[in-house]
């Protein structure tokens, strides 16, 4: 007899982000599960259809409502009801209400550990409905071993089963860096860069790697590339930008978010990838630029001190000589290709797709 599982799929609706990478990944591999049967819903299911196709094994539900409260007091329990769902899985927030097992993944809590960096409505209403619905959930799931021990320490939820986010094999394909390059420095100006990939606010810390890349007068040979929409302003960075003489100035760029296409050509073309977050809940980015064989360099700040495999690699996010100096150690020391097989093994679906089997056996 197979087993039936609902899939709050909303997050498809909107602009990809890491909840929908998640998803992806994860059932991605988990339809190849033959004893199973998926349910996923969405308002867009046309959209939906073509991320995870056409399978035996998966129906695809439309929402009647766009409206959050809805979703979860009247949709989601009449899906659960008509299809004799055994398990529904949800990011962060479940009903209110229990039809069958229910199942959470919380990527981070972030918000309780540096309350500084977020809204105190945000605060104060997530830590009522995260509370609630993990002591409310059969099994809960999050991405990190930081963020395990985080939730255990807010919530005192016993049982958390990490399934960790995996790399897009996109990622590995190999490519010719020379060409990459040229094909950079035609569509945007410059060829020998940093990047940083990040949306903009004050605990991605854009302001300390700025001062980093400038005083230590890294501008000479390289432009500092900021990828990312703006989310939350941040005046450390701005108020520094704006002291900086001219020539300084046009070797900082700023690039809005861009097409997925567009941002690996940028990626594959840098010369080192920087991650210099002071709070993440995983911290995808910079495997991503290992992956696509890229010298990269990170924060050892909450879930990235989990990348032990990045060795001298890894940095104080706080200090902004460490952030040069390992700089200059990842441009010269030929540490990337090991780092990438490390990637490969740990960080892949089908290692987050089997911690998930061995959840629901417990």
């Amino acid at each position: 007899m197979r087993t039936n599982f609902f899939v709050d799929c909303h997050v498809f609706d909107g602009p990809f982000q890491g909840t929908t990478t998640y998803l992806k990944g994860l059932y991605t591999e988990l339809i190849r599960d033959a004893d199973k049967m998926f349910f996923l819903a969405s308002n867009d299911t046309a959209s939906l259809k073509t991320i995870f196709g056409e399978h035996e094994n998966v129906t695809y539900l439309e929402y009647a409502s766009h409206n959050k409260f809805i979703r979860l007091l009247f949709d989601i329990p009449a899906m659960i009801k008509k299809h004799q769902i055994d398990y529904a899985h949800f990011q962060y927030i479940v009903p209110p209400f229990k039809f069958c097992k229910y199942i959470i993944t919380v990527h981070d809590v972030l918000f309780l550990d540096f309350p500084e960096y977020f809204p105190f409505g945000y605060k104060l209403k997530n830590k009522l409905l995260f509370g609630k619905s993990t002591r409310y959930s059969d099994i809960v799931l999050t991405v990190s071993e930081y963020s395990k021990k985080q939730i255990q320490r807010h919530f005192g939820a016993n049982e958390i089963t990490v399934t960790p986010n995996g790399v897009d094999a996109a990622y590995f394909e190999s490519y010719d860096k020379n060409a990459v390059k040229s094909e950079v420095k035609k569509r945007y100006g410059f060829s020998e860069y940093w990047l940083f990939v990040s949306r903009w606010e004050p605990r991605k810390n854009h302001h300390t790697l700025l001062k980093a890349f400038v005083e230590n007068k890294h501008y000479e040979k390289f432009h500092l590339v900021f990828v990312g929409g703006a989310a939350i302003n941040n005046p450390a960075y701005n108020d520094y930008f704006e002291l900086l003489e001219p020539h300084i100035k046009s070797k900082i760029v700023k690039l809005d978010a861009l097409k997925q296409n567009d941002l690996l050509l940028v990626l594959r073309g840098a010369s080192l990838s920087v991650y210099p977050s002071i709070a993440e809940g995983f911290g995808i980015p910079p495997l991503e630029s290992i992956a696509a064989n890229v010298p990269t360099i990170c924060s050892d700040a909450t879930a990235m001190a989990d990348f032990n495999f990045m060795r001298s690699h890894l940095f104080n996010p706080l200090n902004s000589e460490d952030i040069s100096d390992t700089a200059v150690l990842a441009l010269t020391d030929g540490e990337t290709e090991a780092q990438r097989t490390s990637v490969m093994k740990k960080y892949n679906w089908a290692v987050a797709a089997t911690a998930f089997r061995k959840a629901l056996q417990q």
